[in-house]
């Protein structure tokens, strides 16, 4: 069909029920037809946006759809527009924009980056107004990776988080979501907490700075911050297991992926005494951990088995998704630190939480608000949504 005689509709004013359908109806009678068309509510104002291909005379389309308008209260605009046909190469992009708050300013600066790029702006959508706001804007772009790098140095001057993925249909389908336990799925570090119950935090610490520094490397300096833990009784950790304080969102965003079918699991360079009881208390499907040895109802300083590092985590991934037979493509691996990065590199979709310069630089997209669910816009669900599942069931239990 020829659209070079299209003539776009623009309907304001105060939505009601019947307004598309008579304006439908008008341009049928009219012999026209519906090339795309998009509405927008706000407030209960209408922004309906029709472009049509006309079947007979434009003057006489034009007075019957403002007589019809006139009658809905509503206003109507018409301009011709001439064909346009989207360039090839224009990939379309989702970016994410989130903030607390989210100021005007760090939206202009936003979307001005996106237009030097040379990118257009289709599509924006209000995904959450709290605990942080955030928008989804639906972008066509020649040029993905300068879109990327751009807006990667923007959100830092503005201090925003963007987040840009690719527009297809597997955005919503990434099944599996892996997350790092200590600083992202609980607050603060499970062996700084034992350390503080077996009087050793100081030792505990230098060491976490010597490794940090890179003196050493992750396994040697979990088994010397486990030596320092001999002799503590099982009773002290499990004082530490019942009195984690859970990531503010995260028990939203469980609840919000189990309901949606997705497989959940963690993985920790901390203990299988800590993950186990996580993995029961959420529901999640998979865990794996170091395991501390105990005999005599007290830890004897020593691991089982092979120390899970930064690749015992990668394989972790790998792992999960091949027993949950979801392609490494439609997984998401969340973390914060260096000790994530090769699982982040293998997941479909990584994500910097509150993480280390160096994971923010490597990840997809970096959330630096202190809310775990934050991820659940990343994937493009609405907080209207979340909303809505927990009042369709408000009995839900995550046990």
């Amino acid at each position: 069909m020829d659209d070079a005689t299209a003539l776009l509709v623009t309907v304001t004013g105060r939505d009601r029920p019947g307004v598309t359908s008579a304006l439908c109806a008008v341009i049928a009678g009219q012999g026209a037809h519906i090339l795309d068309m998009e509405q927008v509510v706000i407030r209960d104002r209408l922004t309906l946006g029709i472009l049509l291909s006309l079947g007979g005379e434009e003057q006489s389309a034009r007075d019957a759809l403002q007589a019809t308008a006139a009658e809905l209260g509503v206003a109507v605009d018409f301009e011709p527009v001439a064909a346009r046909r989207p360039r090839a190469e224009a990939a379309r992009h989702y970016v994410t924009v989130l903030g607390q708050p989210l100021r005007a300013e760090a939206i202009a600066a936003i979307t001005q980056r996106i237009a030097d790029c040379g990118a257009n702006i289709d599509r924006i959508v209000r995904l959450s107004r709290y605990p942080i706001t955030s928008y989804e804007l639906l972008v066509s772009t020649g040029d993905p990776a300068r879109l990327r790098s751009e807006l990667s140095v923007e959100a830092a001057a503005q201090r925003v988080d963007v987040g840009v993925q690719r527009a297809t249909l597997y955005r919503r389908a990434k099944r599996l979501i892996v997350l790092d336990v200590d600083s992202t799925l609980v607050q603060g570090e499970v062996i700084e907490l034992l350390a503080e119950q077996a009087g050793c935090g100081a030792q505990v610490a230098a060491i976490t700075v010597a490794a940090m520094n890179g003196e050493l490397d992750f396994a040697s300096a979990l088994r010397r911050r486990v030596a320092l833990l001999e002799g503590l009784e099982v009773s002290a950790v499990n004082h530490v297991r019942d009195r984690l304080v859970l990531t503010p969102g995260a028990m939203t965003l469980v609840r919000t992926l189990r309901r949606l079918g997705f497989v959940l699991a963690i993985v920790s360079g901390g203990f299988t005494q800590i993950t186990d009881g996580l993995k029961a208390k959420l529901g999640l499907d998979y865990a794996q951990a170091n395991t501390l040895e105990v005999m005599d109802g007290r830890l004897t300083g020593r691991l089982l088995g092979p120390v899970v590092d930064r690749a015992g985590k990668a394989r972790a991934l790998e792992r999960f998704a091949e027993q949950a037979g979801v392609p490494l493509s439609q997984t998401v691996a969340v973390g914060d630190g260096a000790n994530d990065l090769d699982m982040l590199a293998r997941a479909g979709l990584s994500i910097a939480f509150n993480a280390k310069p160096v994971v923010r630089r490597a990840a997809d997209t970096a959330v630096t608000v202190p809310y775990l669910d934050a991820v659940l816009f990343l994937l493009g669900i609405t907080r209207e949504e979340i909303e809505a599942a927990d009042a369709e069931d408000p009995g839900w239990d995550s046990t």
